[in-house]
């Protein structure tokens, strides 16, 4: 290979970078919705979730975007300072507000390898945090509840720990309980959830964009206000800022395996949800 192929590498790959980043721009998205991003630890959003922060905060869009953090990340003791990291993250990555930021510190949610957090006690947290007249409605209402739309986790976790998974179970719950006595009615809560791959797929970063995006194509779909799938490619730029959120914002958990995660990563560049019903 001649060094005229291996200069044109690099302008090859960014134009395909920035098509890619155009072609999912192009699948329908939320728009004036009020949505609520579920994580379990500090630093879920930046790791897992920044292009669909970066995508969904975007101000002609219309949403409102709060973050919810099961815990504050304190296996090391360093609860507040992931805390404060957090909020710092949020803001970079398009939160409005550090009041849409929130972390929950409770016994029930530790930050643990072996630990499952038991799916009723996280439906009861989100039924006081976003349905708190569930059991003054009569059966003949409509559920109501103050988000739109809950984005978390799949029922694999991405990186199977077992508090992200806990959160599927748990939002699964919360919807039930939801429509529990409202039968006839559309839920008022949309579940959205992050689509694990394979160990090998996890690691091809934006290579990876082809196969997620005939996957979307080919998958199963639905239009309307709340469409699936919704895929979402940052831009270089949109890259770089989800970085900055963990090397600037999130600096106390850069180990030497997270700077591996954060240049490999598919989920630092692509996001692919699906609605999930409750089941």
């Amino acid at each position: 290979m001649n060094w005229t192929v291996w200069a044109s590498l690099p302008v090859l790959f960014f134009l395909f970078w920035m098509y890619t980043s155009t072609l999912g721009a192009s699948f329908p998205t939320l728009q004036n919705k009020r949505i609520l991003l579920l994580i379990a630890h500090p630093d879920d959003e930046a790791m897992f979730f920044g292009p669909t922060l970066l995508a969904l905060t975007r101000p002609a869009l219309g949403n409102h975007v709060k973050i919810l953090c099961l815990s504050s990340g304190d296996a090391d003791g360093l609860g507040q300072v992931r805390k404060n990291e957090l909020v710092q993250s949020g803001l970079q990555l398009g939160i409005g507000s550090k009041e849409d930021i929130l972390v929950v510190e409770d016994k029930n949610f530790p930050d643990s390898m072996t630990v499952t957090w038991h799916p009723r006690l996280i439906s009861n947290l989100l039924t006081t945090a976003f349905a708190p007249n569930m059991a003054s409605l009569s059966s003949k209402d409509a559920p109501q509840a103050t988000v739109d739309v809950i984005i978390t986790f799949d029922a694999h976790g991405v990186s199977d720990h077992p508090n992200h998974k806990s959160l599927h179970g748990g939002a699964h719950t919360f919807l039930k309980a939801l429509m529990h006595r409202h039968s006839g009615w559309d839920c008022p809560v949309k579940l959205y959830t992050l689509t694990t791959t394979s160990i090998f797929r996890k690691y091809l970063s934006l290579l990876d964009a082809p196969a997620t995006i005939i996957a979307a194509i080919l998958g199963k779909k639905e239009l309307g206000g709340f469409p699936t799938p919704l895929l979402f490619v940052s831009s270089p730029v949109g890259y770089r800022t989800a970085q900055r959120a963990m090397t600037t914002a999130h600096e106390s958990q850069m180990r030497w395996f997270r700077w591996g995660w954060i240049t490999l990563s598919r989920y630092m560049v692509l996001n692919h949800l699906k609605e999930e019903k409750p089941s």
